[in-house]
């Protein structure tokens, strides 16, 4: 891709680059339109693409044989999706797809992983963002264990605002059900009592960010580890 630039770029892990490391990607890296549902990795199969998301947000998701379901981790602008192929394995158990519509830049796996052997400061940038989101998977397992529904939702609506533009969420209620492993009417009941509470306004299909700043609050402790290790290995990805 010629005409790609890395002043262009919205995904954070892109624009961190060094100029010499996003040279290395830049003719192979391929624009596509990402819509709501997509599956960008299917468990057990070879992931053939990397995608490093310019806009919206993908889903990892865990699953039984039993057909349980439950998310352990999203990413949007500010990573990829397929850190198993930095970790040097070429499947997963776990199913990535887009929970909201938008773009990304994707490279084939093995174009990747010849930029890595050739560049050991592009690993090194690619290892700091596994380990960001592992702190990530490991605290919604430290919330989904710990913390009150309306906490827990609060947390992830704030997770998903980070990543967006604006202050719309395109979020059904049986897609947070799915999210947080919970019943669809204790969904309604936590965003009934977040809307009381005017942080939120929930429609069909969407909700609304009123007040960050309480949604905060309700979140407690539940929110903002993941995001200061972050900020700390990468910078900023609001």
């Amino acid at each position: 891709m010629p005409d790609l630039t890395q002043s262009s770029v919205h995904n954070r892990l892109l624009a961190k680059l060094c100029p010499e490391d996003f040279d290395l990607l830049q003719r192979s890296l391929e624009p596509v339109t990402l819509n709501r549902g997509d599956v960008l990795i299917t468990p057990h199969q070879p992931i053939e693409h990397v995608h490093f998301l310019e806009a919206g947000i993908t889903s990892i998701i865990a699953n039984t044989a039993g057909g349980r379901r439950i998310e352990i981790g999203l990413t949007g602008r500010d990573g990829l999706a397929g850190t198993p192929v930095l970790l040097g394995v070429d499947s997963t158990p776990h199913e990535t797809f887009m929970q909201i519509g938008g773009s990304g830049l994707r490279i084939e796996t093995e174009r990747l992983r010849q930029a890595i052997r050739q560049s050991s400061s592009l690993h090194s940038l690619l290892l700091r963002y596994v380990q960001a989101f592992t702190i990530q998977t490991s605290h919604t397992a430290l919330s989904n264990g710990s913390h009150r529904i309306e906490e827990r939702l609060a947390r992830w609506l704030l997770m998903c605002h980070d990543r967006v533009d604006g202050d719309d969420l395109a979020l059904t209620h049986e897609f947070i059900a799915l999210m947080l492993g919970v019943r669809r009417a204790s969904v309604t009941e936590a965003l009934n009592i977040l809307e009381e509470r005017e942080i939120i306004q929930a429609n069909r299909g969407n909700v609304v960010v009123l007040d960050r700043l309480r949604l905060e609050e309700t979140a407690g402790d539940s929110y903002g580890v993941p995001e200061a290790e972050y900020e700390r290995l990468i910078g900023s990805f609001r």
